[in-house]
């Protein structure tokens, strides 16, 4: 997937597009399989990608003193 150099936002896309397909339930089941795996790896690449961004992602805290300290962004979990 990555060698495909698509971004974020078209990857997403294309995963919604296949979500679809299949929850409408009228593929042929080798056509399914077929889309099924490729949700799977669309779906690695964009998890991939955002752990990536996150990495890159600071946070600027200001405390009682007015003076801003950089600090990196935590995610908490769901």
């Amino acid at each position: 997937m990555a060698k495909d150099k698509k971004n974020f936002e078209e990857s997403m896309k294309s995963l919604e597009e296949i979500v679809e397909a299949l929850e409408r339930g009228e593929l042929p089941l080798d056509e399914s399989i077929e889309m099924f795996q490729k949700g799977i790896e669309l779906s690695k690449f964009c998890s991939k990608r955002l752990d990536e961004i996150e990495k890159k992602i600071t946070v600027l805290i200001e405390d009682e003193n007015g003076e801003l300290h950089e600090e990196k962004f935590q995610v908490e979990s769901l």
